[in-house]
């Protein structure tokens, strides 16, 4: 990422304030956006799908720490789908990829919506976290929504606009209701949708938990916030810069969504001078906040793995309810940036070193579906 080049805007004489350190270099995130006018009468949501598919990646094999997932069924002989796609929400159009792996043949498959970092889009995001060799191998439909440049100019998502915070309005809506359209247009398991994200990303993920609770059945984090610690650009570099920010819930709607909390598995590098890796603790301090300090026990498990020659040390916490099952998971990455933890160099904001986050996510995902 290149520094922040101050824009001539209102905002420049804010982000002056922030030109070195951390924290200047944190104010890449948080550029405000040049939104296209929205339709008076929006139209219907709808996915079209590219009519080419690109090459996609080979497939791979997975390093786990946990014990290897079985494949789930044998490829299939048409091979993967690598997807451009369009959608329409509130009369704007929105870009996503798509990906399709060879198994699938028309029958209901899990899907995970993974959110991208500033100055990403779904090809680097893909590229640096090999969620997609990932999805071939364990039988995924992972969904790409793009943060446009007209919508920010590094592709932010405003995860720190109230407006962005709320389950009918802004981007929440707008990735949840394109959520719903791939579940339909592909046959995906609606009990097994979950969400992911990293940085901002991350931060969105947390909002789309957060909001929609009867949508995904689990949520990965990486190198996040948690949910309503900033309500604008201000606010947010603060909470990023010392992770000190005040957690602020939505009220409980009167049909009882938000009572039920969305099985997180958090990833953070205690190095991380972009986003403070309090953050990672505010996280696990939020969930607790929404099952009204009962829903989540202290950890009962932890776990600490020494440095390894290719790898950083790192420790996970593994939080259960009070039936005894897991509830979530927290890993502090020992000596790990602003990376995605094990990630490929393919992509930006990546370090191979480390647990492999990836196939982490997978893992915490398979324990999860909507009902159980």
């Amino acid at each position: 990422m290149n520094n922040f080049d101050p824009l001539a805007s209102a905002q420049a004489a804010l982000f002056s304030l922030f030109t070195c350190g951390p924290l200047g270099f944190a104010t890449q995130f948080f550029v405000e956006p040049h939104t296209a006018a929205s339709s008076a009468k929006p139209d219907p949501s709808r996915v079209q799908i590219a009519t080419t598919a690109e090459a996609a990646p080979p497939e791979w094999s997975m390093p786990l720490i946990a014990p290897p997932l079985e494949r789930r069924v044998p490829p299939a002989k048409n091979g993967p789908q690598w997807l451009s796609n369009r959608f329409v929400h509130a009369g704007q159009t929105h870009r996503f990829k798509l990906y399709i792996p060879s198994v699938h043949q028309g029958q209901p498959l899990p899907m995970i919506v993974m959110l991208h970092g500033a100055q990403q889009d779904p090809d680097n995001f893909a590229a640096g976290t090999e969620m997609n060799e990932a999805a071939e191998a364990y039988g995924y439909i992972v969904a790409y929504p793009e943060q446009s440049e007209s919508a920010n100019l590094l592709r932010c998502w405003h995860w720190f606009r109230p407006g962005d915070q709320a389950r009918e309005s802004g981007e929440c809506s707008m990735i949840a209701a394109l959520t719903r359209e791939v579940v339909a247009a592909y046959n995906v398991d609606p009990t097994r949708v979950y969400v992911a994200g990293m940085s901002a990303g991350g931060a969105m993920a947390v909002n789309l938990a957060v909001t929609h609770p009867d949508l995904y059945a689990a949520a990965a984090v990486h190198s996040g916030v948690a949910f309503g610690v900033a309500d604008e650009a201000f606010s947010a570099l603060c909470a990023m810069n010392d992770g000190m920010g005040k957690i602020r819930l939505p009220a409980r709607s009167p049909d009882g969504l938000q009572h039920h909390v969305v099985p997180t598995i958090v990833f953070h590098g205690d190095a991380d001078e972009t986003v403070h890796p309090r953050n990672s603790d505010q996280i696990v301090a939020m969930r607790a906040l929404m099952s009204g300090g009962c829903g989540a026990a202290p950890e009962v498990s932890s776990t600490y793995a020494a440095e390894t020659d290719n790898g950083y040390a790192y420790t996970r916490h593994v939080f259960h309810d009070e039936n005894g099952f897991t509830a979530g998971e927290q890993w502090l990455v020992h000596g790990l940036g602003h990376a995605w933890s094990g990630g490929n160099s393919r992509g930006t904001y990546t370090d191979p070193r480390g647990p492999h986050a990836t196939s982490e996510m997978i893992r915490f995902f398979n324990q999860f579906s909507l009902g159980t």
